[in-house]
């Protein structure tokens, strides 16, 4: 079983920057969609973007469009996230998931096989 690991969350002032890693124990290659979600206290867990349909496509909500860019590095078995123009409404723990088949549509969480740990974003104003 893959295992998942997150990091690079932090603290930081609104309009600020983070990049999150998500480190895979195992080649990624293997996933059919890969994706960021993110739950704040009392919310439920939402979808911020993903690579789906074997990698060929990409999905932001809205909130995050322009704003956050998802890649992957399948050498390295690495998914990322960079996240700029970082506000409060971002404060969230951050998760990686990857989904064993290719999904169709956006990655839900009800799709995903593996979940990472997650990693803490705190956006201060």
């Amino acid at each position: 079983q893959v295992q998942l690991v997150e990091s690079g969350g932090g603290s930081v002032q609104a309009g600020g920057s983070l990049r999150l890693s998500c480190a895979a124990s195992g080649s990624i290659t293997g996933f059919g969609s890969l994706g960021w979600f993110r739950q704040a206290p009392g919310k439920e867990r939402e979808r911020v973007a993903s690579l789906y349909r074997g990698g060929y496509l990409t999905y932001y909500a809205d909130s995050v469009k322009g704003r956050f860019t998802i890649s992957r590095d399948n050498a390295k078995n690495m998914l990322y996230l960079q996240m700029n123009g970082l506000k409060p409404e971002d404060t969230a723990m951050y998760y990686c998931a990857a989904a064993r088949r290719p999904t169709t549509t956006p990655m839900v969480p009800d799709d995903a096989n593996v979940w990472g740990q997650g990693t803490q974003v705190t956006v201060a104003s």
